[in-house]
């Protein structure tokens, strides 16, 4: 049975011109000590999926439809109290943008041993020494521990968060964007970390970018979104030797590669569609140079491929890749 089962999952957003799909019908797994990447355009879903697991979706956001299961539980249907409990101990958060994510009065020692003291029944003396060795975990010293957010560079705060989100070894980590806005270097050192953890804890990680870089390197398997659907899940490998989804392709295609002859990079036409109001049609349809009338009629279902999944009409007859 896989570690988490997304299934149907359907989240709006009550808006007074309508409701806007930030989710619709996305399913996926994730198998344990897998690295699930998700891949997509601002605004397709990838972070509204991760407050969902966290069940931290707050009104105008609506669960309206599907099941989220962690490990046999459906995080759904249980008590907020019970949810306190998975929050930090069975599933924990990285989130883009540390500063504003770490409170500026706690030193990160604090901070790091509220979680501990949370979640675990030790005492201070115990958890403050854990946050010790968690910030060495991290590669920061533990002399740091009295430190506060602002005395930290960037790299640093997404280093403590780390500390935090495996104070308690989660068996689930989500990574929300964590090396956005840092430079190149401290993004390798930072992903190097990550995979060292993964290793040390056997970690299942969940990681959340729209860099297809990042993906390639640390990620067993891509579900590609797309306006609020699932376009394309697929193994990484195969994913980038053949993508099966037109808006996959175009996201490869526009991306520089290092390898080759250097080639014209293409731009994917248009902007992604309104998700308010958006009809019964495929969402990538107004930018698709494969697309079909069909595909301006009909939302497409999803098609198994060799064990790959692809949400296309061009596998409608056949089952061949076509992009």
């Amino acid at each position: 049975m896989a570690l988490l089962e997304v299934n149907n999952l359907s989240i709006y957003y009550r808006m007074h011109r309508g409701d806007a799909k930030a989710v619709d019908r996305v399913s996926f797994t994730v198998e344990e000590n897998e690295t699930l990447g998700l891949i997509g355009e601002s605004g397709c879903g990838k972070t509204t999926i991760a407050l969902s697991l966290l069940r931290f979706i707050r009104p105008p956001g609506l669960v309206t439809n599907g099941s989220i299961v962690y490990n046999g539980i459906n995080i759904l249907d249980i008590s907020n109290e019970e949810m306190r409990k998975l929050r930090g101990s069975e599933i924990a958060i990285v989130r883009q943008e540390a500063q504003n994510a770490l409170n500026p009065v706690l030193t990160v020692g604090e901070q790091i041993t509220e979680q501990i003291l949370e979640h675990e029944h030790v005492d201070k003396e115990t958890a403050w020494k854990r946050a010790e060795e968690q910030l060495e975990l991290v590669g920061i010293g533990a002399e740091r521990v009295r430190s506060y957010p602002h005395e930290f560079s960037g790299g640093m705060r997404q280093r403590v968060m780390i500390a935090i989100a495996t104070a308690n070894r989660p068996s689930l980590l989500m990574l929300d964007e964590p090396i956005t806005g840092l430079d190149v270097i401290v993004q390798r050192q930072l992903l190097k970390l990550i995979a060292d953890l993964r290793k040390r804890f056997q970690l299942t990680i969940i990681f959340i970018t729209h860099d297809l870089s990042v993906i390639a390197e640390n990620c067993d398997r891509v579900v590609v979104m797309y306006a609020g659907n699932v376009a394309e899940d697929s193994p990484t490998r195969e994913l980038y030797h053949k993508p099966l989804h037109p808006y996959s392709s175009a996201l490869i295609s526009s991306y520089p590669s290092i390898l080759g002859e250097r080639q014209q990079l293409k731009s994917i036409p248009g902007a992604p569609p309104s998700l308010v109001g958006i009809g019964a049609e495929c969402h990538f349809a107004d930018r698709c140079e494969h697309v079909k009338d069909i595909c301006r009629q009909e939302d497409p279902p999803v098609y198994d491929i060799a064990g790959r999944r692809v949400a296309c009409h061009l596998y409608r007859d056949n089952k061949e890749p076509q992009v």
